[in-house]
């Protein structure tokens, strides 16, 4: 790896249960640096995305269960369809750059490879470019509680190369790799095995997760978003399972907009509102004792407020942000002004927009620190973020 610094990210998804709330999608952030303005992480859309998993699987204990016999051909077919099943989730989201549709060859071919630790290590001494799935790697990252995680490599700057690929902006994804648990503590079927192994974690509903943060977005607080930080209990999955007929369909509409925001198509003339504002408190002087960021920019607006998006005739969640930040300019630090955007919305439907704290049934740290990681002290730019507020009450002020 050269060009360094680059960002590295975890990602995971936990196995506690909890009760429903409402929130919307984040996104991963990086921090030029040079300094300046945060931006959304994602690949290059220029070259196809490359992407192989690693056919070592964990015998002892075994770990993936499958309806064919385990170190047969069946098996390793088996497990690979469910793979493109997954990835077939995220490519079959109308406006996106990764519409396999209207893309195809937004993707390179599914590769495999037998080499047992494929996924390269953290400090970056062993990856080389490629985007892999293992299910026989271990980790110090394997915390009590977690099933499997991504790990970004993420440049900071253009001109930053890992393997063979090289970043042409900054936030460019040079390298994701997703580690499922291989100790034991956790195992995981495909589909056609769930019924028979119902102590087992569905497959691939982890890795159509898991492929969220592969792609750049973070954790939702939507407690049915394929991106909710809980896994579905063993034996069970969030259906209805990827059919050619509705590829995407284990997908909420919180997800699609998150990926629609990340990858959009520029021929996409359907989902392109936008609802803007800034959450502000009623009483500033409440702020105050945030003080300063290390920029010498106070906290002026809620910072962490989930704003949400709902469809006024159905009820159902469309989109959403975090709010809190924006930037005066590219080269200038976040403000923390409680600003939102909600991008890529559907034309033609009536939304009711709900503002609540993350102190219900999800909590920041739910969310994940990079989702609200926005600043860096390491340029020329330096801030500081402020805590997530969870302390207030939401009230709607009319307009007219």
């Amino acid at each position: 790896m050269k060009g360094a610094p680059v960002r590295v990210v975890f990602l995971t998804v936990l196995t506690l249960a909890a009760a429903s709330a409402a929130a919307a999608y984040t996104l991963n952030y990086a921090v030029p640096s040079a300094g300046g303005c945060p931006v959304p992480t994602r690949f290059s859309t220029l070259t196809p995305v490359a992407r192989r998993w690693s056919t070592s699987l964990a015998s002892t204990p075994q770990t993936v269960f499958t309806v064919a016999a385990p170190g047969t051909s069946q098996q390793i077919a088996e497990i690979q369809q469910a793979i493109s099943d997954a990835f077939s989730a995220w490519t079959g989201v109308s406006g996106t750059r990764l519409n396999a549709s209207e893309y195809p060859n937004a993707l390179a071919p599914l590769s495999t490879t037998p080499t047992q630790n494929a996924c390269g290590d953290s400090q970056g001494s062993s990856v080389t470019g490629e985007n892999t799935i293992c299910f026989n790697q271990s980790s110090t990252a394997f915390t009590p509680g977690v099933l499997a995680f991504t790990r970004v490599f993420v440049a900071t700057a253009p001109g930053q190369t890992i393997g063979t690929v090289t970043s042409s902006f900054t936030g460019q994804i040079l390298e994701a790799d997703i580690l499922f648990r291989n100790d034991g503590q956790a195992t995981f079927a495909a589909p056609g095995a769930l019924a028979s192994e119902p102590n087992a974690y569905d497959l691939e509903s982890i890795l159509i997760h898991e492929l969220g943060h592969f792609f750049g977005l973070e954790h939702s607080p939507i407690w049915r978003s394929v991106l909710s930080p809980f896994a579905p209990p063993p034996g069970t999955y969030w259906g209805p399972r990827p059919s050619a007929a509705a590829p995407d369909g284990p997908l909420r509409e919180d997800d699609r907009t998150g990926i629609r925001v990340l990858y959009p198509d520029p021929n996409d003339m359907t989902d392109v509102g936008v609802i803007t504002g800034r959450v502000l408190s009623a009483n500033p002087l409440a702020l105050s004792g945030l003080g300063a960021t290390a920029a010498g920019e106070y906290v002026t607006g809620i910072f962490g407020a989930a704003v949400v998006a709902v469809d006024a005739d159905t009820g159902e969640v469309v989109a959403g942000a975090l709010s809190g930040w924006s930037c005066p300019s590219p080269n200038s630090a976040p403000v923390f002004d409680g600003s939102y955007t909600i991008a890529r919305l559907p034309l033609g439907r009536s939304y009711n927009l709900y503002i609540e704290p993350l102190n219900g049934a999800f909590v920041p740290s739910d969310v994940g620190g990079n989702g609200l990681d926005v600043c860096s002290t390491d340029n020329t730019t330096p801030c500081s973020v402020p805590p997530v507020n969870t302390d207030f009450v939401a009230h709607v002020r009319s307009s007219g």
